[in-house]
């Protein structure tokens, strides 16, 4: 005879956003920073998280080098690859946020229809787009991979904003020119939009 759960029915469901929110004592929510290479989308979100971390609050970065490396690395740089790679990070991304988790990702994202896709997998509500500003000219004077310089020479194809186009995002939750703002000024700035948001 085939078992059933209907006597033990508090096992029929998983817990939900809400339970594990509960125990975290915080709210869960997507920091999606877009800009271009050079531009300290990292750097403001790592930052970022220890300043969320001596707070009180867990965090999740999600970049190039911890996804590139591992569940997108037979991804290439085609366009179709492109739009996979971030499609991948939005669902992953999704996962960290209905677990109450406050997760950052630091892509270049380099279109507003991509990002959308990205916050519709999301979900809008959990969805907050920062864009590092900073001026190309300031990206490639930090530029130490030689990237921009490759991309200029012919060396590297589709090179955002060299050789492939960026489209700045249209309504931001917040701008952040790094050439201007310092990263504490930067976090700053991130927490006065995001705290009241994860605060349990």
């Amino acid at each position: 005879m085939q078992e059933t759960n209907h006597i033990y029915p508090i096992f029929d469901k998983m817990m939900t956003r809400q339970d594990k929110e509960s125990l975290l004592h915080q709210k869960g929510v997507m920091v999606w920073f877009t800009g271009l290479s050079g531009s300290g989308k990292s750097t403001i979100a790592i930052a970022l998280e220890r300043e969320l971390h001596k707070r009180g609050f867990l965090c999740r970065i999600l970049d190039g080098d911890n996804i590139r490396s591992g569940i997108n690395n037979n991804l290439g740089f085609t366009e179709a690859d492109r739009v996979e790679n971030i499609r991948r990070i939005a669902e992953v991304g999704k996962l960290f946020v209905d677990t109450g988790i406050i997760t950052l990702a630091a892509f270049i994202s380099p279109n507003n229809e991509i990002r959308e896709m990205a916050a519709s997998i999301i979900g809008k509500d959990d969805f907050l787009e920062i864009y590092v500003s900073t001026p190309i000219t300031e990206c490639e004077r930090r530029d130490v991979k030689g990237l921009y310089a490759k991309a200029r020479k012919g060396e590297i194809k589709n090179f955002t904003g060299v050789s492939a186009p960026f489209e700045a995002p249209s309504h931001p939750a917040l701008s952040l020119d790094t050439s201007v703002l310092s990263v504490e000024e930067s976090v700053n700035k991130l927490l006065d939009i995001i705290l009241p948001k994860i605060s349990k």
